[in-house]
């Protein structure tokens, strides 16, 4: 963070991203580094900004290493950034916009209510709401970074909505898998400013996604309970309101959670700062147990691996919740104490995922050599290769950085350099599946 401070201590703009990715850490870091930085009028305001109490309208004298103390022992309690009016009214705005694209087949009676609307734009719906919030989160924003954005949005929409209704087709079900993923590297675009020079900030993105899917598991689970508890209640008054509160509160909130969570983490990031590194911490040893334990129960058992298509196509789902897994471990590695024992725990399930991923390879190129290339086969080839590349390198700077030759930091910029890669293989698949295998 000190790095990337000095780097842009003349570019407010991308000193109040960096002050929006980790507030606590950007706080310590910037207290640390003023005594050099103390002629530059951008650093004294800086200060003042960081220093100044609202409640007791008074400037804070304490070093970052006492305002740390002072936070984790419970003397007082840690400011959230403030919340107004606006930032409510933003936030109900666009859980609302999301609720009423959710609920387009209703709304314009469609006559083919199934699942296929579904299917083609929730995803979109949810990454739409995001991408929305982050932008009307900013104080300061380039209107062509919108237009352009909300262009990309409405030719996906149109894109994916206007693809055969074809069910069977291989090439339009990898699109309706691919077409998310891709608007999910705009949402990145749009979280670090459109800033493609500085690599470490798509690292503050990834760490973002883990504390998303953290705090929106957390309301998922609250919502579950205050649905659960709502239907009962009015059971007992004889009033069934189940079909009207799933197919509204449920179906609305659903696609709201994402951006709730959004606004959560915004406001509330020290929660996220105390969660996401303990989750990271009893997570990995667990998955290594469990993934050691799987993969000796196929040995035991003789599971077919290159003849069962569903045994093999949960095997790559497998690989793709740990490769997610693995970067959701690495991005929390700097607010962990216990470094070199976690370090240890992610290099042996880095390996254990290599060797799934060399029997999951292994196994479609058997499928490939004796049945062909088809669209999923080749999706499947390509992701594989993809992410064995990326798991190799990864490890590579994992054993540089034990070895005392390199930092954290190049590991993190080691795998967000990588981003763009999966980019380019998710756009071939989106444009270039449909003109190689035809859409049928």
């Amino acid at each position: 963070m000190k790095e990337k401070i000095l780097a842009n201590i003349e570019n407010e703009e991308q000193l109040e991203a960096l002050y929006r990715a980790d507030e606590e850490t950007f706080e310590q870091a910037f207290f640390e580094l003023y005594p050099q930085l103390a002629g530059s009028p951008v650093a004294a305001c800086w200060k003042a900004r960081l220093s100044y109490s609202g409640e007791k309208g008074i400037l804070l004298t304490k070093g970052p290493q006492e305002i740390s103390k002072t936070r984790s022992s419970g003397d007082a309690p840690e400011a959230a950034r403030p919340i107004s009016l606006k930032n409510i009214l933003w936030l109900i705005l666009i859980c609302v916009c999301c609720g009423l694209l959710i609920k387009l087949p209703e709304i314009l009676n469609f006559e083919e209510r199934d699942f296929l609307f579904f299917e083609r734009n929730a995803g979109l719906i949810v990454l739409f709401g995001l991408s929305g919030y982050a932008f009307s989160s900013r104080k300061v924003y380039k209107p062509e970074q919108v237009w352009l954005s909300l262009a990309l949005f409405i030719l996906s929409a149109i894109y994916v909505n206007v693809l055969p209704t074809n069910r069977d087709s291989a090439v339009i079900n990898l699109i309706y898998i691919h077409l998310p993923l891709m608007l999910w590297c705009l949402y990145g675009l749009i979280f670090i400013d459109f800033n493609l020079r500085d690599k470490s900030l798509r690292m503050d993105y990834l760490r973002h996604n883990g504390d998303l899917v953290i705090f929106s598991t957390l309301l998922v689970i609250s919502g579950g309970v205050l649905t659960a508890m709502t239907l009962g209640l009015f059971s007992v008054i004889d009033l069934n309101i189940e079909k009207f509160y799933l197919e509204y509160i449920v179906m609305i909130g659903a696609v709201s959670v994402p951006v709730v969570a959004a606004f959560v983490l915004r406001h509330y990031s020290v929660l996220t700062n105390k969660i996401a590194p303990i989750i990271a911490s009893l997570f990995n040893p667990l998955v290594v147990i469990s993934l050691l334990a799987y993969l000796l129960s196929i040995l035991i058992t003789g599971k077919d691996l290159y003849g069962d298509r569903e045994f093999l196509l949960l095997f790559n789902l497998m690989l793709l919740g740990v490769m997610a897994l693995v970067v959701f471990s690495v991005s929390e590695l700097k607010t962990q104490k216990r470094q070199v024992f976690n370090l240890y725990s992610l290099l042996v399930l880095l390996i254990l995922s290599l060797i799934i991923d060399a029997l999951a390879l292994s196994a479609i190129i058997y499928r490939l050599s004796e049945y062909g290339f088809t669209p999923n086969r080749t999706a499947v080839l390509g992701s594989n290769l993809l992410i064995l590349i990326h798991l190799l390198l990864i490890v590579y700077e994992i054993f540089k950085i034990l070895t005392k030759k390199k930092s954290l930091t190049d590991l993190e910029s080691a795998i967000g350099s990588f981003l763009p890669v999966y980019l380019c293989w998710t756009l071939f698949v989106i444009i270039g599946f449909p003109f190689i295998f035809g859409l049928n």
